[in-house]
């Protein structure tokens, strides 16, 4: 296996990418819901965040309950707006999907795309 991957170009506006992986767990009383009520509450309560944050911070979930055990699912959020994203998550804690105990927040990584070509820019400046 190949240590080397494609170069990617770094935009040079130098605001780097920080992509977050958001690990959540569903409680079992979400899970006896019925499907057409945890889809209408999903409707009604997240997806209104997602769309005022779309232009800030892009979503994509993924279920992993099969795979591993620390959580049951994840979003992978990739954003420039720090300031974005953590308010996203502020909003979604005052749900009732966290704030009823339907999901609990279980763990968070960070990353930044290529950073360290960001910090070699910054270093030639």
């Amino acid at each position: 296996m190949s240590l080397q991957r494609q170069q990617t170009a770094v935009p040079p506006r130098g605001s780097p990418m920080y992509t977050v992986m958001l690990g959540y767990t569903f409680a079992p009383k979400w899970l006896a819901l019925p499907r057409a009520e945890r889809n209408r509450l999903r409707g009604v309560h997240v997806a209104p965040l997602l769309e005022r944050y779309a232009d800030r911070v892009r979503a994509r979930f993924f279920d992993a309950e099969a795979f591993q055990t620390r959580f049951s699912d994840f979003a992978l959020l990739e954003t420039e707006d720090l300031t974005a994203y953590y308010f996203l998550v502020e909003e979604l804690r005052d749900t009732p999907l966290v704030a009823e105990g339907y999901l609990a927040f279980k763990d968070v990584v960070i990353g930044i795309e290529d950073g360290f070509q960001h910090f070699e820019r910054s270093r030639a400046a």
